[in-house]
C-alpha cells in the first residue's frame, strides 16, 4: 500500500515497474520493511521480458498466484 496507515491509503494490486519505482522515491516504503521486498521485485520483473513479480504473504501465496490477493509488479 502506499499512504500506509493514513486517510488515503491505497493498496497496490497490478503496479507497472515505473509506478512502483516512482512509489520508492517517493518514500512510500520502510528501509527495514517493504523496501527491500520492494526493490527486489522490481529487479525481477525488469530482469527479462514477459517476468512479473507478486508480493504477498507466503500464507497467501496460492491466493496470489490466482490473483486474489497481492502485489504484482509488472514490465
Amino acid at each position: 500500500a502506499i499512504n500506509y496507515g493514513k486517510e488515503n491509503e491505497k493498496w497496490l494490486d497490478n503496479v507497472t515497474v515505473e509506478e512502483m519505482n516512482k512509489y520508492v522515491e517517493e518514500g512510500h516504503f520502510a528501509p527495514g520493511s517493504m523496501k527491500p521486498k520492494v526493490e527486489a521485485g522490481i529487479e525481477f520483473a525488469q530482469s527479462k521480458e514477459g517476468r512479473h513479480a507478486l508480493i504477498t504473504l507466503l500464507e497467501k501465496a496460492k491466493e496470489g498466484i490466482q490473483g486474489k490477493t497481492g502485489t504484482r509488479i509488472i514490465r
